[in-house]
């Protein structure tokens, strides 16, 4: 009889407990949610999404300056512009994303010439090892901004890290 009453008293110290921690976390959903749209995530998104559109910028010229490399690079290429996409969709101004989504397929003619352009080493070796390590450096400032990130831009930002983090392998492998 002590055990079937251990057992009982155990089950609803349970049962209790888990109702307490339901409670606790539906009070505490909204307040989660309310980051996503905080001043501080808006300013995170917006930077992502630049940095993206700088990092399609640089493919962008690597791709003119090197034609030939346009095979393994357009996938990655076409996968960053994605991810500009991706933290523009979310912006009050969708500009941004129309553009990402525009040149998701292609590089614009002539675009990665103009004076703003990044500058492209001048063997295709270096090309790729200059595009893969812009893309380490920018997942790993990725994964730093994962620590003050809401939830879903932090998932977001993981994601993209990890995308970036393949591309710089894939850019170091030799063909």
């Amino acid at each position: 009889m002590a055990l079937t009453r251990r057992t009982t008293l155990l089950a609803g110290a349970a049962l209790g407990g888990a109702a307490l921690l339901a409670g606790c976390a539906d009070h505490a959903r909204p307040a989660a949610e309310a980051p996503e749209q905080s001043a501080a995530a808006e300013r995170l998104r917006a930077r992502a999404a630049r940095d993206s559109t700088a990092l399609l910028a640089r493919y962008d010229a690597t791709l003119a300056a090197h034609p030939a490399l346009g095979t393994p690079l357009r996938p990655l290429r076409a996968e960053v512009a994605r991810h500009a996409e991706a933290f523009a969709s979310d912006q009050p101004s969708a500009g941004a994303s129309a553009s990402a989504s525009t040149s998701a397929s292609a590089p614009p003619a002539g675009a990665a010439r103009g004076a703003g352009a990044p500058r492209v080493p001048a063997d295709e070796r270096g090309a790729r090892t200059a595009l893969a390590d812009a893309e380490r450096t920018l997942a790993d400032a990725r994964t730093a901004a994962l620590v003050s990130a809401p939830p879903e831009l932090a998932r977001l930002l993981a994601s993209v890290a990890a995308a970036g983090a393949a591309h710089a392998y894939l850019l170091t492998e030799t063909g």
